[in-house]
Parts: C-alpha cells; structure tokens; sequence
C-alpha cells in the first residue's frame, strides 16, 4: 500500500461549478432596482450582436434553452420560400447525443437514420455517415459532442462526391468556443443551437442561442420564437410587406409559432460571461493538457481524440479492458466525491423514446461504437477553473481501483 499513501483521502471533483463572478450579480441588482423590464428586451438584443461577433455569423437569436434552439434550427426550415422541409423527408443525425438533439425530429415528423460514431472522436463514424447518405437526405445534423469539432471539411466532400445539397445544422450546444480550421464551432451550417445552461461553457441561468448568415432563416427564427407574429421583423423583412400601423403589425400572425423568449436577467448575464469566455476557454484547454498527460497512454482507458480545437466540455474515459467493470469503478469514484455521467446521452437507440419517431434504419442494426461507449464509458467535468489537483486526484484514485481490481 505504500504506492497509495494518499488513498484515504478525498477531495471534491464536480462535473460543473458555477462560473458566475460579482459582475453578473451586480449587473443583474442594478437591472432589478431599475424597475426596467424583465421579459424580452434591448439587452436580449445587445446580446444577441455580441454573440454573432463572437462566433462569426451575421445573425443571432437568443431563446430560453439550448433545447428551444434545436427545435427551432429544424423548424424554420420547413418555412422556407424554396426546398423547405417537408413531413417524410429523410434527416441523418449521430446515434449519440443529448435527448433535444432528437425531439424535433420526432416532433416535425421527419424520417430519421441513426449513424454510428467514431469510438474516438465520438463524433460522426465518416464511412457510416457515406454509407447512409443518398439522394433521399434532405438535413444533416452535426452533433459537435463534448466540444470536439467535426471533420467539417470531410463531410462537405461526402456531399459533393455524392451530388447531394441537403441542409447542414450544427448542434453546438456542448462545443461553444471550439474551432475547425481556425472557425469557430457554430458557423459552419445553415443554422447553429447553442446552450447557456449552467454546466455549459458560460451560463446565463438558461439560455440558447441560434446563430445563421441566412437573412430569411432569421426573420423566420425571429418570428417562431414570439408567437409566430411579424412585430419583431424588420420593415425589409423577406417574408412579409408589412402594414404601416404598429396597432395591425404586433398582433399579426404569419407562422404557426411558439413562446421561446429568455428574459431581460438572462441576456445581462450572458453578456457578463461573454466577456469572460476568452479566459474560459483558455482554462479548459489547460485543464486539458493536464488531463492528457495522465491520461493519454492508459492501457485501460482511452480518452476522446481531439478534432480541431476543441473546447473541452468534459473528458471522456472509455474503458478497453472488460476485465475492468464500470459500475464498480464509477461507485468507488462516487464514494470519493468524484462526480461522473454517461457520456451525454449513450446510444439514443435503447431509449424507449425511439418509438415516437419515424426511423429508417434500426431494425436488425447494431451501432456497435454507440453501443460500446454506452456501456463502458463515462465522462469527469472540465471547468473554467484549473484542475490540476483534482486531475491527479483522479488518476491516483483509479490507480488504486485498478490495481485492487487485477
């Protein structure tokens, strides 16, 4: 036991902690004693800029959740004025993911191919992806998971070997700050979801954010966030001439829409983090650096491969020996205040939820990677914070699990 002399000791490792400072508490004092408005604002709006400028798109829309994003990116495009989205059409999507990512797939009737992923970058398995495109694929959804980028490039040259144009969404609610070839995560597809949930990159309560350089898909993203109605379209708007009475035009509805708006107290606090998310992202690439070094050459666990710049929403760990039961190592890391979780949502197949939707390729497949990541895997939190001690605390504590396990 000499090798472990620390092993009694315990030292907390969340998943997430909070990245609030005195500048949002106060900001968010100063709006309250103000008695200006607290729903949908100027400060939504500011934000809003603020955003686009950061992750390099024209446009932004600001909506209560990262999941309220995902919803809307899909829903806007069956309003297009040219090749909308239709109920039936086929959509290609990563078989891991969170439960949003999905939802409005199910929810919008579209028909759905579930691909296996990459057991090392986690993301979109390329030969998997070719083999389930085809002329019959309307929407790509790009899951950038745990904040790795896709091969954006890769996956562009699949559509154009295949002659195909469908539409190309990002869910970027895990990798905010990542880049691909020097862009960032988020403004690579026809729309983007981000999140601002608390564990995520910068927090703002709630919060997400859809990012786009197309003008129609803003105006409809504008519109199906506030009831459907034309009040927040400019008068140069692309879907309707508007009526010069304001008394008509903020009561006029035009799509079939929905209540996604954040608050006034969301968006300040955003804009704090905003401010802030430069540093952030600096830290968890450190923490990172760190993590690797203990990590990278385990002949038990396999760590994810990094895409890119990826912004590090957590670290994978994927275990290679069977002898090496999860369930027992994730309990003795638990009872020493290490805190874990499936990596997101496992292999989405198993969920009883996959009998809402509309799936082509299921029956009789096996996504053996999903599958494999479902049932080894799991993932520790990465932090703005540095991480050094509890990185080598982890180590040290699976160090000892294994040695007692072999």
């Amino acid at each position: 036991m000499k090798k472990f002399k620390n092993y009694r000791r315990k030292i907390n490792y969340p998943l997430a902690e909070n990245s609030w400072g005195s500048s949002e508490i106060k900001k968010l004092i100063e709006h309250l004693k103000s008695k200006k408005k607290l729903t949908y604002g100027e400060n939504v709006k500011k934000f809003e800029k603020e955003f686009s400028k950061y992750i390099g798109t024209k446009y932004s829309v600001m909506v209560n959740s990262g999941g309220s994003a995902n919803l809307l990116s899909v829903l806007s495009l069956f309003f297009l004025k040219k090749l909308p989205l239709k109920n039936s059409d086929e959509v290609v999507v990563p078989a891991v993911s969170w439960s949003t990512t999905y939802s409005p797939l199910s929810i919008l009737g579209l028909k759905v191919k579930f691909v296996d992923i990459d057991l090392h970058t986690l993301n979109y398995n390329l030969i998997e992806l070719e083999k389930n495109l085809s002329k019959k694929t309307k929407l790509i959804v790009i899951v950038n998971l745990l904040g790795n980028p896709n091969e954006y490039d890769k996956i562009k040259k699949l559509t154009k070997k295949l002659k195909i144009k469908p539409f190309i969404i990002e869910d970027n609610c895990e990798s905010l700050g990542a880049k691909f070839n020097n862009k960032k995560t988020g403004s690579f597809g026809a729309i983007s979801a981000n999140s601002f949930f608390f564990s995520h990159h910068i927090s703002s309560i709630e919060g997400g954010m859809l990012s786009t350089n197309n003008y129609e898909i803003y105006n409809l993203l504008l519109s199906l966030r506030s009831h459907g109605w034309t009040r927040d379209l400019k008068k140069n708007n692309p879907l309707i001439k508007k009526n010069k009475s304001a008394f008509i035009e903020n009561f006029n509805f035009i799509l079939p829409g929905l209540n996604l708006r954040p608050t006034e107290l969301n968006a300040i606090s955003g804009l704090e983090q905003l401010k802030k998310i430069n540093k952030f992202i600096a830290n968890r690439r450190k923490n990172y650096e760190i993590f690797k070094k203990y990590f990278e050459n385990n002949e038990h666990l396999m760590i994810q491969k990094e895409i890119g710049l990826s912004s590090w929403f957590g670290f994978s760990l994927i275990i290679k020996n069977q002898r090496l039961k999860r369930d027992g190592l994730i309990n003795f890391l638990s009872k020493n205040k290490i805190e874990t979780r499936p990596i997101v949502g496992g292999n989405i197949t198993k969920n009883k939820m996959i009998k809402y939707f509309k799936v082509i390729n299921t029956k009789n497949k096996k996504f053996v990677n999903a599958e494999y990541i479902d049932k080894n895997g799991f993932f520790v939190g990465n932090s703005h914070k540095n991480l050094e001690k509890q990185i080598i605390y982890l180590k040290e504590k699976i160090d000892y699990f294994v040695e007692k396990s072999f």
